[in-house]
């Protein structure tokens, strides 16, 4: 079973989750059999090692991970390959796919200077 986690710093602030929620929710309307979950590095829950363990416990094998980072700071350097090796220790089966950071595709880059240029 395939599934995708979108991983993003977290905050204590409510509405700061709700763009995440937003991309989550597009992937399941545009993809039903695909299980999504929202994980954050801190300040809120749920945590990526969490969200891991229960998708395992649903089924999952192959699990992609996407860093909603703009910036390749710290914590996507540093803090993320230690969390994806905690992952891979807790579940040796699971195949895990961890995307470049959502800043590194070019894709976004062109997107954000087109929304910035409708100003």
């Amino acid at each position: 079973m395939n599934s995708i986690i979108l991983f993003a710093h977290g905050s204590r602030d409510p509405l700061w989750h709700e763009p995440i929620k937003a991309i989550a929710k597009k992937i399941e309307l545009d993809h039903p059999g695909t299980m999504v979950r929202c994980a954050y590095l801190e300040l809120t829950e749920p945590s990526l090692l969490s969200c891991v363990d229960e998708l395992v416990q649903l089924g999952c094998t192959d699990l992609t991970l996407f860093p909603l980072f703009l910036g390749v700071g710290r914590h996507a350097r540093e803090d993320l390959p230690l969390l994806c090796a905690e992952v891979q220790a807790r579940h040796p089966k699971l195949t895990l796919k961890r995307l470049p950071s959502a800043g590194e595709f070019p894709q976004v880059i062109e997107l954000l200077a087109q929304i910035a240029l409708q100003a």
